[in-house]
């Protein structure tokens, strides 16, 4: 009885050993694995970011240069900002704000901003739009996105800012005019949010930046 019993204890210390070191190896390998994926999250956006502000017009990481905001006018979540900086000194910011009112659900952009407020550029960073119609907003798909280079809060006029179906300056698809009209207002909206917002954006301190700086109620 008392073999047996002995031998139960030692198959069961076994066991918990074995449980105990798996345990160990997932979480190493969990820890390993997030560590590469954010990583390449971190090098795909980094690529993104040059796209709209290239290397030459940085010596930071706008990855790390981050501050979070909240502002309604961009999105209902806290919106993430990148500032690229040369030498110390402000060159642009690069804003996530989100297009609720997508065809489809909502799209997020990632809107550069130049020092004195003319667009960096424009990109789609998601969306669920149609293919085929919703997805021109993709610059693999076609320039339409690249329009707005070089534009500003003034150039167009405000009544520019807005589909041709609606008076305004920039294009719409064939069979699809919601989605190009929701990227058009989120742009001109972060434009709205840098005009007002462009100390902060710049001044914030990384290490002390708040979901709430720079709250709006847009």
């Amino acid at each position: 009885m008392k073999r047996a019993l002995r031998q139960i204890s030692w198959t069961s210390l076994i066991l918990a050993s074995f449980g105990f070191i798996g345990t160990l190896l997932i979480a190493g390998t969990e820890a390993i694995t997030h560590e590469r994926i954010a990583e390449n999250h971190r090098q795909l956006l980094l690529k993104s970011l040059h796209t709209l502000v290239p290397k030459e017009r940085m010596d930071n990481d706008p990855y790390r240069d981050k501050i979070l905001i909240q502002a309604a006018s961009l999105s209902k979540n806290p919106t993430p900002v990148y500032r690229v900086r040369k030498e110390g000194k402000p060159v642009a910011v690069i804003l996530s704000p989100v297009a609720p009112d997508g065809y489809s659900g909502s799209i997020t952009l990632l809107v550069g901003i130049y020092l004195d407020g003319t667009l960096a550029g424009v990109r789609v960073s998601s969306h669920r739009e149609t293919p085929g119609l919703g997805d021109g907003i993709e610059s693999q798909r076609s320039d339409w996105i690249l329009g707005f280079n070089g534009k500003s809060l003034h150039n167009p006029t405000q009544k520019g800012w807005a589909v041709k179906r609606d008076n305004g300056q920039f294009d719409q698809f064939t069979g699809a005019t919601i989605t190009p009209r929701a990227v058009v207002k989120a742009v001109y909206k972060t434009l709205l949010y840098f005009q007002t917002h462009q100390e902060m954006l710049f001044n914030t301190p990384t290490a002390t930046a708040t979901a709430t700086a720079g709250n709006d109620h847009e």
